[in-house]
């Protein structure tokens, strides 16, 4: 657990209660026993979105229940946009792993977990984005949680996680206030490890990481298309606020 003032942009739960329900999608429960208390009182601050990368919704659901698997995450959101609930809101899920964001560790008492059905080789369908997409909103709406909250695995976790991946539509979100904006083109300026992991951190990409894995991750992020070596507009990337 990080210790002292919380970071910028994240703030603690621990008294938290979810707000009122708000319309959504009709959600069908199918309780996983991977779960627990969240620690330290800790609530949901976080919305962490992952994919599958398993052939079907099914096998990711049996998985996602298996004791011995010990992962788990909130929400199963399948292809065709049918939502299944493995673990309630106020309950610890097993989705995050090791990691952390905005200086912030254990992400998964601080945090509600999204699997989307993807094997990541593929787009992501239109029922399961709009099925997403109103959760979403469910949930920020329960708990509380800015656009900031709003983050992929591999954001909190890089090198050791890629997904949602690139063909995840993150500016879609962003146009609906459901996740951070990237920033506009950045102007020339000196371009080195030390000025691009500061912008990094300032945006929320604390995790310890080599220099190639943080830049897959700040790019899977806010900009999939970029590739080869640092670009002045690697260090555009939104501070938290």
């Amino acid at each position: 657990m990080a210790t002292g003032s919380p970071a910028i942009g994240i703030q603690p739960r621990s008294a938290a209660r979810p707000k009122a329900d708000v319309t959504g999608p009709a959600i069908r429960d199918h309780l996983s026993p991977n779960c627990g208390p969240r620690r330290d009182g800790l609530m949901p601050s976080l919305i962490v979105i992952h994919y599958t990368a398993m052939d079907s919704a099914a096998a990711a659901r049996d998985r996602l229940c298996d004791p011995e698997a010990e992962v788990s995450a909130h929400y199963l959101i399948a292809n065709n946009g049918e939502i299944l609930r493995l673990v309630p809101e106020d309950r610890r899920a097993w989705h995050a792993g090791a990691g952390e964001w905005a200086g912030q560790s254990d992400v998964n008492s601080r945090s509600i977990g999204i699997e989307l059905d993807n094997t990541g080789a593929h787009p992501f369908s239109e029922p399961q984005m709009r099925a997403l997409e109103t959760l979403l909103r469910q949930i920020m709406t329960r708990w509380n949680i800015a656009p900031e909250g709003v983050i992929g695995h591999s954001d909190m976790a890089p090198g050791r996680k890629c997904d949602p991946g690139p063909r995840f539509d993150w500016t879609r979100l962003a146009r609906q206030g459901l996740a951070r904006p990237a920033g506009p083109s950045a102007t020339a300026q000196d371009v080195n490890e030390n000025s691009f992991r500061t912008a990094a951190r300032a945006a929320g990409f604390t995790a310890d990481a080599p220099l190639n894995d943080l830049l897959a991750a700040t790019r899977l992020r806010f900009a999939p298309w970029r590739q080869g070596a640092l670009h002045p507009d690697d260090l555009n990337l939104p501070p938290l606020r």
